[in-house]
């Protein structure tokens, strides 16, 4: 029982920190983009003269800890959100959208923003994992001035 209790407050104290260390880094490199808008909007707005379009993906696989594996059995068992796994997709859809955004160097914007999710592992004994992908277009407008 003891070697029970110590492997869940280790897994609390170092999942605590890495996920922490994960969420500073989407942080920092969420900063490094926000000069570049993107929109779940279809089409570009009105006036914009595109240069040249492209398709841009992200993808992310994400690991639960076992201290939230076990906090999201008894949570199961009683019932209610698994906010637990909350942040798991918080932190697979912003690293997904940062991983899009990195694909697609020089994109003046992204329209058209959608998710997919998969749940890798399925039924299988051990951690639980998904999968985020990150989609859209990335739009290179023509620079001001120029006729297009």
């Amino acid at each position: 029982m003891e070697i029970f209790i110590l492997l869940l407050i280790l897994g609390l104290v170092f999942g605590k920190m890495a996920e922490g260390r994960h969420f500073r880094g989407i942080e920092e490199r969420e900063a490094a983009h926000a000069a570049v808008p993107v929109t779940t909007l279809r089409a570009p707005p009105p006036g914009a003269r595109v240069e040249s379009v492209r398709l841009a993906t992200g993808s992310v696989v994400v690991a639960v800890d076992y201290f939230k594996m076990f906090l999201s059995g008894w949570r199961m068992f009683f019932g209610g959100e698994m906010k637990s796994y909350t942040t798991l997709l918080e932190r697979a859809r912003r690293e997904a959208v940062l991983r899009m955004r990195e694909s697609a160097p020089g994109a003046d914007m992204f329209i058209n923003l959608r998710f997919e999710t998969a749940d890798i592992g399925g039924k299988a004994k051990g951690a639980p994992n998904v999968e985020m992908l990150a989609y859209a277009t990335a739009l290179k407008f023509h620079p001001a001035g120029e006729k297009g």
